[in-house]
């Protein structure tokens, strides 16, 4: 139990989600998040409270985040000693910022974003969307996590307003440029690496925890028309790149080990390399809202392949990690109407508009909309956390 008044629900002492921020008009810092507070790292550190080589006083995480497994685990056991122990209250008191006060930062400098597409749900549905008439899952799907590289200089903090963009889609007349008129949102799991690999070496299943730092909530805002004229023969590209939101809050894949939960059985058996023992999901439970109400509530446990699996597949032919690679898991989408983490399968491709309570509809995003994701998971003691939520706000096309 912590001594900071009003921290016991979802942020608290079996969370400390890791963020940056900036207070009135102080260099950006690194911060824990416990309660309606932030905990000023870098002056924990500068006081001596806290030892992480000096990586805490870093503009973003990536120093602290290269540091490895036992520097994390001793600053995370440190830091719940001074929020626990009330003979530290008195040191520890003057560095909690109320979070109302702080502006909130992309909390590392993003390396490389690579985008899976690990949803057997989600891939289904959007199988029948554009491939009517054929196999919903293409002949590779069971076989090999499907990915691709995306737009690092593009992944913005939570809070960021994304601006319409333009590019060539089809028309009854041949193609023409103009703004998306089918923009969509993908709910995401991202999950974001500290400890880099060498090119050239492949990093196991059983690696997961030595590389991956922590987790975050992913936008991968889409343009569907921009999308489904472009996608053929090379994949995604300009219907993705505009944006890819993430909450300012990273996770700690510590906070989340009674989150792990068995993931669906593989059929047919996965290559050797993708062997994950034991085969664990994450047990997250998400949710979309769509101007305030909520749409849809993905379930995170039902993705087909692992984050393990993703990461062991992202480096088997020698691609070499670095500090603040970000790989998301791809759309999350349940068996149900209502647990799908995009518009185009909630409306089916436009075909069956979403009713709001107020009476209004929508099919696709329009300017002045915003969507924000959230997400819970079992903590430890059996507390609930949550995950720091992405949202963002369309504007229109420039």
């Amino acid at each position: 139990m912590t001594w900071v008044v009003g921290a016991e629900g979802p942020y608290g002492v079996t969370n400390l989600p890791y963020g940056v921020f900036r207070h009135g008009d102080r260099a950006p810092r690194i911060g824990v998040r416990i309660g309606d507070f932030v905990l000023d790292l870098a002056g924990a550190e500068a006081a001596g409270l806290v030892l992480a080589a000096g990586a805490l006083g870093r503009p973003t995480l990536n120093e602290f985040m290269a540091l490895g497994r036992p520097q994390w685990t001793a600053v995370r056991q440190r830091v719940t000693e001074l929020l626990t122990d009330a003979e530290h209250r008195v040191a520890v008191e003057p560095l909690l910022v109320p979070l109302r006060e702080v502006e909130l930062l992309l909390p590392f400098e993003v390396a490389d974003y690579v985008d899976f597409y690990s949803s057997e749900h989600h891939a289904g549905n959007v199988g029948q969307i554009f491939r009517p008439g054929q196999p919903p899952l293409l002949p590779n799907w069971k076989h090999v996590p499907i990915g691709y590289h995306g737009r690092a200089g593009t992944v913005v903090v939570s809070g960021t307003p994304v601006v319409r963009p333009t590019g060539q889609r089809a028309t009854a007349q041949g193609p023409t440029t103009g703004a998306s008129v089918r923009l969509d949102i993908e709910a995401e799991v991202g999950f974001v690496v500290g400890v880099p690999s060498r090119l050239g070496d492949r990093v196991p299943v059983a690696d997961l925890a030595d590389h991956v730092f922590g987790v975050v909530l992913v936008n991968d805002w889409s343009a569907r028309d921009i999308q489904a004229w472009e996608y053929q023969p090379l994949g995604p590209f300009l219907g993705k790149s505009f944006a890819t939101s993430v909450s300012a809050w990273v996770t700690p894949l510590d906070a989340l080990a009674d989150a792990f939960v068995p993931a669906p059985e593989q059929d047919p058996p996965v290559q050797d390399y993708l062997r994950d023992t034991p085969h664990l999901g994450l047990d997250l439970a998400m949710a979309v809202e769509w101007n305030g109400e909520r749409v849809t509530e993905p379930p995170f446990a039902t993705m087909y392949w692992t984050p393990a699996q993703q990461l062991a597949h992202l480096t088997v032919n020698g691609a070499s990690l670095r500090t603040g690679d970000l790989y998301a898991s791809g759309t999350v989408s349940g068996p149900e109407r209502g647990q799908v983490g995009s518009f185009l399968e909630l409306t089916w491709g436009g075909a069956e508009p979403v009713k709001f309570a107020d009476g209004g509809t929508r099919t696709f995003l329009e300017d002045g909309d915003t969507v924000t994701v959230t997400a819970t998971a079992p903590g430890a003691g059996g507390t609930t956390i949550a995950l720091g939520e992405v949202t963002g706000t369309i504007l229109p096309a420039r």
